[in-house]
Parts: structure tokens; sequence; C-alpha cells
């Protein structure tokens, strides 16, 4: 059987082992040398029987599994259900949920969304340089709505107007327009609020200088006429006025909004941005097939590792 295409082939294909070891050694050792994760030496042996690696050069822990060095370290669960996850992660337009995660692959779900938010650590990418041509800029609060909150927590937040924003996370989001032959592609950020100190650092910190931005009549964007090309939309007057408009993040916020009520239903704050980086993922790849964005998910797994206690906030993320 070749490389999967689908979802049902890739439950096959990975239901062996020595396909999932022949996918994550080709990520691991492009070059074919299997080395030492601890030393770097290459005289290594595999050891069938145990599914781990031997290293003949004189250290502590010579022997090492597969998992080392990965998002997957110290996880007793096997490849045959990571790596199906991370193709359902990197495929299903609208994500999916640690309870649905958890009756598929026949783990809790409390080990799902640990699962799942590993995986996510997995979809975080470079930035990959400044972005330029035209670019839009635009903000969204992502939150429950107030009307919908108990009378008594809303009188512990203080909220008096059913539309408060109290309770509700800033996001922006910057996306380059997408050229000839090309998708546009995205960046978010999750931010204190959409006030100018807050919104501008990213701004110059992701946007060339001289490029052509839109927005709209927040008045936090005022000063980007001085390093930018700055086109304004007010939408109180209209949505696109020719090519000024930036319809193309409202469809991002529509597509994020659709997962988080749909599918993820609660996230916490100080979670957001793992889903924001597996949304953004999906987006800036969804010219690809299935089987790319797999791929190029799974090279994301090496020289990181989130760990539970992490996870729930007793200790920072660790970096391999």
């Amino acid at each position: 059987m070749g490389a999967p295409k689908t979802l049902r082939e890739a439950i096959l294909f990975f239901a062996d082992y020595q396909n999932c070891r022949k996918a994550v050694e080709a990520i691991r050792w492009p070059d074919g040398v299997i080395r030492c994760p601890h030393c770097g030496s290459d005289k290594v042996a595999y050891l069938g029987t145990q599914r781990r690696y031997k290293c003949y050069a004189k250290h502590p822990k010579a022997q090492f599994s597969l998992k080392v060095g990965t998002i997957f370290e110290d996880s007793p669960i096997g490849f045959e259900k990571w790596l199906p996850a991370l193709w359902l992660v990197t495929n299903c337009k609208n994500g999916i949920s640690s309870y649905e995660l958890g009756r598929a692959l026949g783990v809790t779900q409390k080990t799902a969304w640990f699962m799942l938010s590993r995986l996510r650590l997995a979809l975080q990418g470079e930035d990959g340089g400044k972005l330029g041509g035209e670019v839009e800029l635009d903000e969204t609060f992502i939150g429950g709505k107030a009307r919908n909150m108990h009378c008594g927590k809303r009188k512990r937040m203080g909220i008096t107007q059913g539309r408060s924003m109290a309770g509700k996370v800033a996001v922006m989001g910057l996306l380059e327009r997408h050229g000839e032959g090309k998708v546009s592609r995205v960046r978010l950020a999750h931010i204190p609020s959409n006030k100018r100190r807050h919104l501008m650092p990213h701004v110059l910190k992701h946007v060339e200088a001289g490029a052509t931005v839109h927005t709209d009549s927040l008045p936090s964007y005022e000063s980007l006429k001085t390093d930018y090309t700055h086109n304004v939309i007010d939408h109180a007057e209209a949505y696109v006025d020719g090519t000024i408009h930036t319809n193309g993040l409202e469809n991002f916020w529509s597509l994020l909004k659709r997962a988080i009520k749909g599918t993820y239903v609660s996230i916490e704050p100080f979670h957001l941005f793992r889903y924001l980086d597996e949304q953004a993922f999906r987006f800036n790849h969804r010219d690809g097939t299935d089987a790319s964005r797999f791929a190029l998910a799974l090279k994301g797994i090496l020289g990181k590792r989130l760990t539970y206690v992490a996870l729930t906030g007793s200790e920072l993320p660790q970096t391999c």
C-alpha cells in the first residue's frame, strides 16, 4: 500500500507500526542516517523486539525510542493512534473536539484533549518574513454573549449591558492578499485590547514598510499612514469600495468562530492561541491536499514538547 491519500487509507496504513516508523524516521533523519538524539552519534542499531534504538557511544540513556525529541515523548499512546489523530486535526475544516477524537480512538476525553493540545503545538509555524503587497488588518472579539450568561455571573463580572465586552478576548488578524497562483495567508495575535498601543507593534513586526494596508475606520489605525499606504473602509457606509475592504479577514473570522461555537463550544482564554494556530494552519494551506497538509504538520513534531503540567498552567512549556 502506498502513501495514504484519504482518512480511510491513513487508518489502514498507520495500523502497521513499520509504516509509522518509516514515516517518522523519514522526517527525523531525512538523509537516512539514524543518529542518537543525545550525542549525535550514528553508531545506532534498531532493536526490533523492543521497538527502540541503541546508541553504542558510551553515555547514559544509550537506548531511546522514536518518540524522544518529539511532541510524542513520554506518551504511552502508540503511533497508530497519534498519526491518524494528526491527520484529523490537519484536515477537518471545523476542527475535531476531544470528545469526538476520544470516541474515534478509544481513549478518554481527558487523554484526547491532551493529545490535541500537543498536536496543535506541531502546527505552530515560523513567520516566514514580513507580509507585503496588499494586507488587510482587522480585529475581533471571542467569547460568550453577556445575555446568555447566568445573572449571577454577570453580576460577579460587573456586566450591566447585554452587549458588554467583559469576558471577551481580543484577537488581531493580518491577512496578505494572494497574488497570481497563490492563496492568501493569515497571521493571528492574541491582544489585550484593540487600542493603538496593542495593535501597532504587531503591524510593525509583521508588515513591511511601504505596503498597502486596508482597515476599517477604527481610530487605532490612524497612525498607519506614516509607514504604509493606508486605505480605510467605513463599515457604517459600505463594506466594499473597489479593492478597499477587509472581507478576506471577515471570511476567516467566520471560519474561526464556526469552529469555536460548533466544535469546541467553550475555550479558556489562556488556551486560545493554540486554537488560533490550528485554524491558521488549515487556512494557510487550504490549497494543498489532505496528504500534503499531514506531511507538513508531521515535520512540526520535532524539537517540541508539551507536558501536562505545563498545559494546565503549573509550569511554562518546554522546548527541546
